[in-house]
């Protein structure tokens, strides 16, 4: 193959490895999962009471492992987060749990005309050419269409990750913000065909007028510097 002009790490995580957390494992990432959620700032606002948690597929990057979650409040709000851990030696148990957690009103039960709902946090740094750096970013989330089968992220149209659905969740860890190019979120059915698309980044209001009949999803829980007023 010919050299590319584009030098970036794809497929940089682990696959999935484990089923979504049950049982006592469940358990144990909850009290680390909630923990984080009682550590918000809540701006002053009526967070109410967690629900019940959902959790995402696992992903491991640069020695940890990432379980996302979500679960909607009594107050309806939503609050969102991951539980990460050293990758354990084998035959260990994992340890040094450290997790965090944001909140968001924007749910999508308010929002109806979604087809992804994603939350998304920047996890780390890859450095590329000419001391340029991406954001390594893990973004999990559902799609509100039926159908789906895959999810993956594109940079400047590049597949850089995917993840097969499990229990219609996906996880992605992929570089974001990197030369001037910003993650896509795809989702796909089983037969390759595009469902769904959406950027991690808001357009400008002007440019929301000129696109209102292209936007495919939500993405409310911006957090890479200078995307969706994180």
């Amino acid at each position: 193959m010919p050299p590319v002009d584009r030098l970036v790490c794809r497929f940089a995580a682990e696959p999935p490895q484990e089923g979504l957390p049950y049982g006592r494992w469940a358990d144990r990432l909850r009290v680390e999962f909630l923990g984080a959620c009682l550590r918000i700032d809540d701006e002053g606002e009526d967070l109410g009471e967690a629900g019940d948690i959902v959790w995402y597929p696992d992903r491991s990057w640069d020695g940890q492992t990432f379980v996302p979650a979500t679960t909607l409040t009594s107050t309806g709000y939503e609050l969102y987060g991951y539980v990460a851990y050293p990758l354990p030696a084998e035959g260990e148990e994992p340890a040094d749990f450290t997790a965090t957690a944001e909140f968001t009103a924007e749910t999508a039960d308010a929002n109806p005309d979604w087809k992804l709902d994603l939350c998304e946090e920047v996890v780390g740094g890859w450095r590329g050419e000419a001391g340029a750096t991406a954001a390594m970013t893990l973004v999990w989330g559902r799609p509100m269409i039926p159908a789906g089968a895959v999810a993956t992220a594109e940079l400047a149209g590049l597949a850089v990750d995917q993840c097969t659905l499990l229990e219609d969740r996906f996880t992605l860890l992929a570089p974001d913000a990197y030369r001037g190019d910003v993650l896509d979120i795809k989702l796909f059915d089983a037969r390759g065909a595009e469902l769904a698309s959406e950027s991690l980044y808001e357009e400008d209001d002007e440019d929301d007028e000129d696109d209102d009949d292209q936007g495919d999803g939500g993405s409310a829980n911006g957090n890479a510097e200078g995307a969706r007023g994180a």
